[in-house]
Parts: structure tokens; C-alpha cells; sequence
């Protein structure tokens, strides 16, 4: 097992691969109609059933002309007209011009349309100020797609750009994969439910409002199986019964070294623990492993820990887990200090911290203020994670170091 300076720790890079390693995308597939596609991974290859457009049209409202009638003439006489939907159903003639409005089909004995601005009409004779070229302000057959090319991965992720794409070809019924299923819970004798009142040394569970905002972004089908409190059986009920309603169990808490922290040890019972402790900051007793079939995450309790190993582990799981192959790794960027980040050396710290642009356009960062692992509102400012490497210390005013910008599943 990869170590870092701090004994016991494995480094992010290694956990996150071999979490990736012992994830496999599912496989189930469903047919469903495009209205209901969005945010869904489509399941194999689209290629176009047609040419887009499927016909000449007209770029500009205008007139369709023959570049050949202009040798002699400036003017033209109008022999009809070609609408959006209703094409030019008269008999051609040379030397005469049909007005034309945009995404109308062009007459197939005309090679360009010029556009209206540069046109006079007088006594039924359209007088033109400039010169046609072939082609001009016309869209050919297939301009945009052709028939039988490949538009869209398999295993691409269906979005606003995605969807009207399919639309425009004419696609109603997509193959996605069914989305994963997700089972988590909170575990802790001092968790309460928001809205209840506190008693002495008990807290507001917030884990799983994380949890499930996360998901949510993340397209899974979340199962919410509430607070567990540190009772080996009752935990090792609620884990059984999770894993055999999900694809991946989530839990927080109860995965560090306490007397009450029973979930790992419930795990190497009942299932297998791939690795355990983290060289992150916040973030270390993060346990990963599986179940019979099912992953398993064992995130820690504190609230930002919570988010991070979210973010840093999860959301990469889930999307190979879900079959999204288009999925990127958060974007990287290098910003100058405006604070002084204070850091100490052996585990990789993801600080929240704010970013912007100076006057001269370059790319700055500050943090947000205090890095506790509970301190929930910084997170709140921050626009994006400042990456400190396992081996750095602090960070002075003026230097350069790594930010992660937030992108849609902390937006």
C-alpha cells in the first residue's frame, strides 16, 4: 500500500485510482422518450438518421437568384416566393428571382440569395446593389450533420446541448443506462433531525442534506435511510439492508478510531475494506470497500470533510459507476496568493478560498478564513478549493499555488 510522510496515510492520487479500479459502470439499459432524457447517459451511439439540414436553404430573407442571370442585368422581375415550410412551387424562368425568407427551401435552379438589405423593388422589378457568388447565403444539404454521421458518445451525459441536438434529428426514444442507486445514512448518538429542538451535546444532523444535494446533482437515485446511532447491531442492520437496496452505501461517521466509531470495524465483518485513512486534510478516515456486490464509502463525520471526500472521491466513483465516460476532472488552475494559506506538511489539503480576477486580468485567490473540518461557513464564501500538495507548508502572500474552481455539483 502507497505511504506518505505521515504514517498509515495513503496519498489522494492512489486512493482515487484504486477507487476508480474497483468501480465497474453498470450495465442495465431502458428505452425512454427524449422529454424524460435529460441529465441521463445514453447507453450506445447516435448516429444521424438524415442530413441537417435536409435541403438548400436560405440564410437571410432575400431574394433566390441564378448568378448566371447577372451578366447583363441588375434587375430582375419576381416570379414568386419560398417561405419557411411552404417552398417555391412555380416554374423557374431565367431571368427572374424568387423572394425568399429564412430557412426556406432555395429553388433548385437558384445558386444564391442576396440578402434584402442590398435590394430596391420598383414596379415589380427588384433591383439589386451587388454582385451574387455561388452559394452565397445558402445552407447546403447536410451543412450542419450528415446522414450516418456519429453525433453523440456513448456514455455522454445529456444536457441542454445534448437534447436539441437529438430533437433536431427527429430522434424520440433514447438508450440510457439506468441511473445508480445510492443508499446513505448518518451514524452518531448526538445526531438530531432538523427542526427538533436540542438536548445537552447533541447536534443537527447536516451530513445528509450534503449527501443528498450532492446526489442530486450527481443523477443517481438516492435512498435516505435517516440517522443510525452508534449501536453495532442496529449499524450493522441498517448497512445489510442498504447494500441490498443499492448499488453504492454512503455513510458519515463512525469510521475513525473512537470507541463509539463502529462502521469500519462492521465492515471488514460483513464485507472487505479496500483502504482506510486518507493523506487529505479534511478528510482522513475515509474507509472504501465493498459489500457482497455493493461499494461502500465510509466518509467522516465532520461536515466539510463530508463534502470534500464527496467531491475528491465520490463524484468520480458515481460517474464511472453510472457509465459516464465524458465525465472531466474538476479544472485546474494556477492563482497568486493574496493571503497567506497556513498549511503544515504530509497530507494534501483542499482549503476553501475565493477567486477572482485582478485589474490586469489575472487570476488571484484568498482564503475564505477558518479550515476547521466543522466550520461549515467558509465553505458558504468559498468559490472554489485551494489544492496545497502533501510535501508544501505554508503558502506566503505573492506565490503561486493550485485552485479547483466549483463546478455544477457545488453550484
Amino acid at each position: 500500500m502507497p505511504c506518505c510522510d505521515t504514517p498509515g496515510l495513503m496519498p489522494v492520487s492512489a486512493a482515487l485510482s484504486l477507487v476508480l479500479e474497483h468501480t465497474q459502470p453498470l450495465t442495465k439499459t431502458q428505452d425512454i422518450p427524449l422529454d424524460q432524457a435529460l441529465n441521463r447517459i445514453l447507453a450506445e451511439d447516435i448516429f444521424s438518421p438524415l442530413n441537417v439540414p435536409p435541403f438548400a436553404n436560405s440564410a437571410m430573407d432575400g431574394y433566390a437568384v441564378s448568378c448566371s442571370d447577372f451578366t447583363q442585368n441588375t434587375a430582375l422581375p419576381l416570379n414568386g416566393q419560398a417561405l419557411a415550410g411552404s417552398p417555391f412551387d412555380g416554374r423557374w424562368t431565367e431571368n427572374t428571382c424568387v423572394r425568399i425568407m429564412t430557412g426556406a427551401k432555395v429553388p433548385s435552379q437558384a445558386n444564391a440569395v442576396i440578402m434584402q438589405e442590398d435590394t430596391q423593388v420598383q414596379d415589380g422589378l427588384v433591383f439589386f446593389h451587388t454582385q451574387p457568388t455561388p452559394q452565397q447565403n445558402i445552407r447546403p444539404i447536410g451543412d450542419d450533420v450528415k446522414k450516418g454521421e456519429r453525433v453523440l458518445q456513448k456514455g455522454t451525459l445529456l444536457s441542454a446541448r445534448e437534447i436539441p441536438m437529438l430533437a433536431t434529428l427527429g430522434i424520440a426514444h433514447v438508450k440510457v443506462f439506468y441511473k445508480p442507486t445510492v443508499a446513505f445514512f448518518s451514524t452518531g448518538d448526538e445526531l438530531r433531525q432538523v427542526g427538533s429542538p436540542l438536548a445537552d451535546g447533541e447536534i443537527y444532523d447536516s451530513n445528509r442534506y450534503t449527501l443528498a444535494a450532492m446526489l442530486e446533482k450527481l443523477h443517481c437515485k438516492a435512498l435516505d435511510f435517516g440517522v443510525v446511532p452508534d449501536c453495532p447491531t442496529q449499524l450493522r442492520e441498517t448497512l445489510l439492508r442498504a447494500v441490498d437496496a443499492a448499488d453504492l452505501v454512503i455513510t458519515s461517521g463512525g469510521v475513525s478510531v473512537g470507541d463509539a466509531d463502529h462502521t469500519k470495524e462492521i465492515l471488514e465483518d460483513v464485507g472487505e475494506v479496500t483502504f482506510w485513512k486518507i493523506a487529505i486534510k479534511p478528510g482522513k478516515p475515509f474507509a472504501f470497500g465493498k459489500v457482497k456486490n455493493t461499494l461502500f464509502c465510509g466518509l467522516p463525520g465532520n461536515p466539510v470533510s463530508v463534502l470534500v471526500t464527496l467531491h475528491v472521491f465520490v463524484e468520480p466513483l458515481i460517474a464511472k459507476l453510472s457509465g459516464h465516460t465524458q465525465w472531466k476532472a474538476p479544472l485546474c488552475l494556477k492563482a497568486k496568493a493574496q493571503t497567506r494559506f497556513y498549511k503544515s506538511r504530509g497530507r494534501t489539503d483542499y482549503q476553501r478560498a475565493i477567486y477572482h480576477l485582478d485589474e490586469e486580468g489575472a487570476l488571484c485567490v484568498s482564503t475564505t478564513g477558518n479550515q476547521g473540518s466543522g466550520a461549515f461557513s467558509s465553505l458558504s464564501l468559498a468559490n472554489c478549493f485551494a489544492v496545497l500538495e502533501q510535501d508544501r507548508g505554508h503558502v506566503e502572500i505573492g506565490e503561486t499555488l493550485y485552485i479547483e474552481p466549483f463546478g455544477s455539483a457545488l453550484n
